[in-house]
């Protein structure tokens, strides 16, 4: 299986940094073929062009590379903090550029007449990890998990991935080195059982 794995934390000793390690770590063992991608370490250019806001191909060609494995890989992940109950900029580029239209999603006529979408992404398994300060409970009450609604829903089942998986980190600054080890033993624990449902289809 190819799997996709991308963060977007600018440090990269980041806890985001160690949770996309413990998704690379687990699917390595389990025999994928791994693409891990650190935007900020690679420079990834978050800025649509005027021409992909229209839905027309990008002409970049690292946001064709990313397109092209997209749509190649059987699972992905995707790691970040929560910044104002969205990713962080580079992130939400990578979305707008990566998950692009005729790639990702096209329509049944064509072109955006407000039906409903057809998913085009082999990918059968996404892991989203996400990191923040507020209570888990305080974050669904108060803020309603936006990126629950938003990665889930909004990207992911829009563009076909059946099987979604989700978790939210935090508290990130007081959290001790065991809230970490246990942090991510869960995240392994996602990842294995998204690549399980993964190879059932």
């Amino acid at each position: 299986m190819k799997a996709m794995i991308v963060v977007g934390h600018p440090a990269p000793a980041s806890f985001n940094h160690a949770l996309a390690q413990a998704v690379q770590s687990t699917w390595e063992e389990a025999g994928c073929t791994i693409g891990f991608h650190d935007l900020s370490a690679e420079g990834f250019d978050p800025m649509m062009t005027a021409d992909e806001a229209r839905g027309k191909p990008s002409r970049d060609p690292v946001v064709l590379a990313h397109i092209d494995e997209l749509k190649q890989c059987d699972l992905l992940a995707v790691v970040h903090p929560n910044c104002w109950g969205a990713p962080p900029a580079i992130m939400k580029g990578w979305i707008d550029r990566v998950f692009a239209a005729n790639a990702a999603y096209s329509f049944p006529k064509g072109d955006d007449q407000g039906e409903e979408p057809l998913g085009l992404l082999r990918a059968r398994g996404a892991l989203v990890l996400n990191t923040g300060n507020t209570p888990s409970g305080r974050e669904r009450a108060v803020f309603g998990d936006p990126l629950e609604r938003m990665w889930r829903e909004g990207i992911l089942r829009y563009c076909g991935v059946r099987h979604v998986r989700r978790a939210l980190y935090g508290v990130i600054a007081t959290s001790t080195p065991a809230d970490r080890a246990g942090w991510l033993a869960d995240a392994k624990a996602l990842a294995s059982g998204v690549h399980d449902l993964a190879l059932e289809g």
